[in-house]
Order: structure tokens, then sequence, then C-alpha cells
């Protein structure tokens, strides 16, 4: 059955004009759409973007049109034609964009084409800001984290025998592989095997929720959530939208490792609480002025509290300690992205994801293997000793010949560093999952048919067992009973209504209500005299007007995106059809002239900036609790720089930006 036959009401566009026409933007001529040759793709994943693929997806389609095509920007995701990209459920492809939004914050423009073939890779320079650091380390948590406990959990579930029979095949291989000293070859083997062969992984491995399976025994249990709400979560927690447990995970991850770290810096501890005083009044605490300081500054009141008496000026310590820590952040945070970097390549290679080829990356891998196989099946357990000894007593000794053959190659070929890098040998071509997603993005673009945003969550999900919870999971070997009691939700567990016993009064949750009434007062007047200030000519009013939102979803977008540029309110456009791809930006009421016009292909740099400082952000946020909208930089390649503030869809136009050029892009 063909993609337009199992989504019928999608086949002629005729039966929707007002949805997937865009027809309000401002254009002048309309020429025939040139494709570029391939040998002028500037880099493997430009050219993938315009190649004819195989298996296609609606945004891939022919659209017959010089129009942009309108896939569902603002409807349902039940609306939206699925699969957008061919070989790719909707669900995946947002999953990576969200996650993709996330991790990129800055890019610019390279001169030369990068050594691995595929740009938006991380600048060597790249900007530190903790809140990079934070997405860094929930990256490296949904990644790394949850792929080594999955692992973990399959080796409990071996070693446990609950699975007999697949328990009693892999002890007999290893046995007799061992009696015969033929272990390593076996092993190295059945990598190449698992490698090679994809259905090997499933028939070795047979898949089971993460958040069901007890690392301790092997066996099964009640989900930390409750419910099996999700499979690839730690804790099944119930999501709307695949991928969105494991991210709430990871920022709780982070939360919970800060509060822990502000904790200890405080000396938090039950014995330094007074008798019965369980309610407090820690509520005052929270007016800190700047959280950054939080933990030096707790740390000096909990001395002063037990009668020291520390001060900056006789401390020597302080200042060089946290100025040695704080040197360090940059290169901890790029080290984390790039082991996440290499966790999502090798997933990439084993796994790959249209339009990235399939078989290439697989047989690069296990041709690697082959030496090694080779080599052990020649070897013998005492040459392996042998050996080993020899290159750790080198390593010991050898540091005079290692500097001078490391000082010959820095003369010679300085930046031999780069070309062995794996990302330009062994995994050159293999996207991380950032490059994957601006490949999805720029075929979108490529075909005049933008990938939609991620749909808008909403509520929470509701507290039950996913639709397919506890299905194919007869290789376990659980009771019926035993899975039932697992994946659904224990009524019992939550007391409400009568039975629920009497909450007791929070006077510091009164004292921190009456904070945040008067704070949101301030913040409201502030914020409200932006307007008088802006009228007489302050830039920073101008860019603080129109930042505070209701939430909720944005009706705009693929072409039109309402945002303010020098406090005026207008709508930025994204217009194709013109001599020259441009973005441009007028007024509400002149929607004709723009103010200002960028081509495309003269954008040099793109930077994601806040609505208001991040101290302020913090303080407004917590205070109204609404949404702050935030703006971009945009800078050509003559140095005007452009900055569009309160953007309903930052992260949408930022994407259509990078994705749509044939600039080759470098994280910063």
């Amino acid at each position: 059955m063909s993609k337009v036959e199992r989504f019928p009401k999608f086949a002629a566009d005729a039966s929707r004009p007002e949805q997937f026409e865009v027809v309000d933007a401002p254009r002048v001529d309309e020429p025939e759409k040139v494709e570029a040759a391939p040998e002028e793709q500037p880099t493997d994943s430009h050219a993938l973007a315009n190649a004819d693929h195989d298996e296609k997806g609606y945004a891939q389609l022919d659209h017959g049109q010089t129009e942009v095509k309108d896939l569902g920007w603002n409807e349902s995701p039940a609306e939206v034609p699925n699969p957008l990209v061919g070989g790719l459920q909707n669900e995946e492809l947002w999953t990576l964009i969200r996650r993709f939004n996330k991790q990129m914050y800055h890019v610019k423009a390279l001169q030369e084409p990068p050594l691995g073939g595929l740009d938006l890779n991380i600048a060597d320079e790249e900007e530190f800001s903790p809140d990079k650091l934070r997405a860094n380390i929930e990256r490296l948590y949904m990644t790394v984290g949850v792929g080594m406990v999955g692992f973990w959990k399959h080796i409990a579930r071996l070693r446990s025998w609950r699975e007999r029979d697949r328990t009693i095949a892999f002890a007999a291989v290893y046995f007799i592989a061992w009696a015969i000293d033929f272990l390593v070859p076996t092993i190295v083997a059945f990598l190449i095997v698992l490698i090679v062969y994809p259905p090997a992984r499933t028939y070795c491995f047979p898949p089971a929720p993460l958040a069901l399976i007890d690392s301790k025994t092997g066996g099964i249990k009640k989900p930390t959530a409750g419910v099996l709400g999700s499979d690839n979560s730690l804790t099944a927690a119930p999501e709307k939208h695949q991928g969105e447990a494991v991210e709430q995970e990871a920022s709780n991850f982070v939360n919970s490792f800060t509060s822990i770290a502000i904790s200890s810096a405080a000396g938090k501890h039950p014995q330094g609480d007074p008798h019965g005083d369980e309610q407090g009044a820690s509520g005052l605490e929270d007016r800190a002025p700047d959280p950054t300081n939080l933990a030096m500054d707790a740390a000096d009141a909990k001395d002063k509290s037990g009668g020291g008496q520390p001060n900056a000026v006789h401390d020597k310590t302080k200042e060089p300690t946290s100025a040695a820590m704080w040197s360090k952040t940059r290169p901890v945070m790029h080290a984390i992205a790039d082991v996440s970097d290499g966790w999502e390549r090798f997933g990439n290679a084993l796994s790959p994801t249209p339009p990235f080829p399939k078989e290439k990356p697989r047989l690069k891998l296990a041709v690697c293997l082959v030496p090694v196989l080779l080599i052990s099946s020649f070897t013998s357990s005492y040459m392996f000793v042998k050996m080993n000894g020899l290159f750790v007593g080198f390593g010991f000794f050898g540091d005079p010949l290692i500097w001078r053959g490391l000082s010959y190659l820095n003369r010679k070929f300085p930046h031999w560093q780069k070309l062995l890098e794996i990302r330009n040998t062994l995994l050159k071509g293999v996207p991380t999952n950032a490059q994957l997603t601006i490949t999805l993005l720029r075929i979108g673009e490529a075909n005049k048919a933008p990938i939609p945003p991620p749909p808008y969550s909403g509520p929470p999900p509701p507290d039950a067992a996913h639709e397919n919870a506890g299905k194919n999971l007869e290789h376990l070997g659980v009771p019926d009973g035993e899975m039932t009691d697992a994946i659904h939700p224990d009524d019992t567990a939550v007391t409400t209504g009568a039975d629920a016993a009497p909450k007791k009064k929070q006077h510091g949750r009164r004292i921190l209500g009456a904070i945040k009434s008067v704070t949101k007062g301030g913040v409201e007047t502030i914020l409200g005299t932006d307007r008088l200030k802006a009228a007489a000519g302050a830039e920073h009013a101008k860019n603080r007007l129109g930042v505070l939102r209701n939430g909720g979803p944005n009706p705009a977008g693929p072409v039109e995106f309402p945002c303010r540029y020098r406090g005026k309110k207008g709508h930025a456009y994204i217009t194709i059809t013109a001599t020259t791809p441009a973005l441009s930006w007028t007024t509400e009421k002149e929607n004709i002239d723009p103010v200002f016009s960028i081509a495309i292909e003269d954008v040099k740099e793109i930077k994601k900036v806040g609505g208001l400082g991040w101290k302020t952000k913090l303080v407004v946020g917590w205070a109204t609790s609404r949404e702050i909208a935030d703006g971009l930089l945009i800078i050509d390649k003559d140095g005007n720089k452009k900055q569009l503030t309160a953007i309903a869809l930052r992260e949408e136009l930022f994407n259509r930006l990078v994705a749509m050029g044939a600039q080759m892009w470098e994280a910063w």
C-alpha cells in the first residue's frame, strides 16, 4: 500500500487548500527551482538533503508549486501527514527536533568544508554558559546514562536464569570456547555478527522496558513511576509524545544534583534544624538576588552561625579556587559533549536513520574487527600477556621517545590530531543526532515543505499504562497476573478525598506567597514602564517589550513569524520565491515594503538571545508564571546586526534559517 493510500485525506491538495498554501508572504518574481549539482554541495548533509530518495515522506514529495507547502504547522499531531520523512515516524522526528532545540544556541558559518564531511560540529572555542552545561549534562544522561543502564539490565537478565533457554545457550557457547582456548575470537566474531546483521541483536537480546527490569535480580518490578507509561525511560513515567519522559528525567537529574550540591555547601543536616520546626520559614531564603552566589553565601552563613568568621579579605583560597574551577568549565563541558557525540555516532552507525546510508557504516565497523579476530585466533594467552607487558613498560619508561615523536608530528603535520579523530576516520560521514536533525530539516527546505515543529504538550498525560504496555514480553517468562500488577498503577497507593489526612497549615508557604505577590506587582510595574522608556529611545527597554506571553500553542509559520524589531510589532518573513531567498521584517501596518531584508546566503552568524537577563528571567518566571519570548541575533557577512525580539516561534525560525542556505555551520 502506498503512502498516499495510507493517508487518503492528504492525497489531494485541493481538498484543504487553506492549510497547505501560503500566499500572504511578500514576493516578487518566481523563478524555477535550480538544483545544485552533487559536486557543488558543500557537505554530505547538503547532498543528502537534495538527493532523490527511494523512500519518501510527505516533505519529500514534489508538490508542483513555487510557494511553501504548509504540512500542518498549526495542526494537531493527528492532522499532520505521517511520515514527513521517509523511513522515520513523526514522533521520532519530533523527538530529534525537540532535543536539537535545546542543544543549539549559537552557530557561525565556516569558510572551509569540515574534515568529516558533515557540518555543525562543536567548535573548539565553544562559548561556556551554565545553561549550555546543563543541556550537555541532560544530553549525557539521555544517551550514555540510559544506554549504560540498559546494557547492565541485559546482563542482569542473563545472569538471573529467568530466561532459561537464552542463558543456557550463552553459557554453553562461553564455556565451550573457554575449554578450547577460543574465547576471544568467539567474542569478537559475536560482535561482528551483531554489527553486520541487526536482527541478531533483537534475537540475542530481546527488548524489554527499562523500568520494568530489576537491575539486581533480573526479574520484573513495578516501575518507580508506579505505572508503565513509557518504555525507554528509567522511571517509565507517562508521556504524551515519544521521548518526553526521558527528557523530563534528565532535567530532574540535573535539578537533583544541583540541589544536593547547594545543600552540601550550606551544610544542610537534620542535626542543624531546631527540634519540632517541621514547617519552617525557609521561604524567606528564596529571595537571594544572585543564584550563582547562593552556594558560596550559604557556606559563609553556615560558618558564621557556627561561630566562625569567614572573611574574603583574609581567605586567600576562595578567589583562586573559584577561578580555577570556572576556568575548567569549558573543557569539561566540551568533554561531556564529545562523549555524547561519540555515543550518538556509534548509535547512528549501528542503526542508521534515513537518508544516511544503512550498510556502509556497519561494514566499516565490522572490517575494523576482522584483524582483531585473525590475530586473536593465532595468539595464545601467554603471548597476549607478554605483549601487554611490553606496551605497559614502553608507556612508562619511553617518555623521551614518545615526546620526540609527538614533537616531530606537530612540526610536520600541525593538525594530525584532527585527522586521527574517530569522526574523521572510522566514523566519517556518520552523524550525531544534531547533524542528523539538520539534514532532515534541510530535506524539508529543499522540497519547499518545512518540517512542522514538535507538538505542544499542554496538559500532563494521564496516569495510565501506554496502549502497548506488556505486549511481546513473553520471553521474560512472567505470569500474566504479575505482569499486570507491574505495568498498571496501584489504586491503593494514593489516598484522596475524605480518607485523606488533613494537611497541616504551612505558614512558610503563606509567607512565600505574600513575597511572590509583592514581587509580581513590582515586576509588572517595572515592565510597564518599559513602554515609556522605549518611547524615549532606550534600546534595552525596546528589546523587553512584549516578552511576556501566556503560553500555549503559537499559530504562526512556516513563512510568517510574529516578533518585534526595535520594540515595534511586526512579522519576520522568510521568502523563497524572490530572486534570492531572504529574511525580511515588516511592521503590522506595512506588509509590502520591508523595514530590512537579509539574503539567506549572506547570513554568517545566528545566536539565540534571551528576552530578559537570566537573573531577571528567573525572578519574572517565578513571580508571574508566564512564558518569556526570547529573540535572535542575526549577523550578515558585512557585520550588520539585526536583533529580533519577542519571537513566539523562536526555535522554529532559528531552524529554518540554519537549514535553508548552503552555509556550513559550526556550533558555538
